[in-house]
């Protein structure tokens, strides 16, 4: 069992071989909130060490008020958030407020190979979504999160974190109609 309190102190008192189980033990929660703002697996990683170097040289300012997760997420999240706005190549369009108003781009063949496994396909409506659905829908399904952590995380109000979560799972439940009809002809 990972004892946080325990392996903090060990950090702070200069053990290496504490800070690697620190690493081993949230580099998947780093991982999936990166993944979700950035594209490209050479950055991800570039963004996965740099948190871990912020983790490590700002531990000591850590005040065990919310869980060493929490932290490290919103460590994460916010390099990542950074790392977008400085780099061209991440900048996206504004998208609609309004779900109603957001369009999936037209089918394409690439679009119909994915669609075949539902899973994946789900991956990718996630990946085709505004930024902060991706992140949220991430954060709170898959690394589940409440909302409190995630309000933590991101410095969304929780209105808004439930406010986008719900427009997200509508998102996605629409498409997912759509491509449940397509694959019962």
């Amino acid at each position: 069992m990972f004892d946080e309190q325990a392996v903090i102190a060990s950090i702070l008192k200069g053990n290496l071989q504490a800070f690697k189980l620190l690493v081993n033990q949230y580099e998947k929660l780093v991982f999936f909130v990166i993944s979700r703002l950035v594209r490209e697996e050479q950055d991800r990683e570039d963004i996965c060490q740099e948190v871990f170097i912020k983790v490590h040289k700002n531990l000591h300012t850590f005040k065990q008020e919310s869980k060493l997760s929490t932290w490290i997420a919103r460590i994460a999240y916010l390099t990542a958030i950074n790392f977008v706005r400085q780099n061209k190549k991440y900048q996206q369009r504004d998208y609609p407020d309004d779900p109603d108003k957001y369009h999936f781009t037209t089918e394409d063949p690439e679009e119909l190979l994915i669609k075949k496994n539902t899973a994946a396909y789900v991956n990718y409506l996630i990946g085709k979504m505004p930024e902060q659905y991706r992140v949220l829908l991430t954060l709170y399904h898959l690394n589940e999160f409440s909302y409190q952590e995630i309000e933590n995380i991101t410095g969304m109000p929780e209105g808004t974190v439930k406010n986008y979560l719900f427009r997200a799972r509508k998102l996605l439940k629409e498409r997912l109609q759509v491509y449940l009809k397509y694959n019962e002809q």
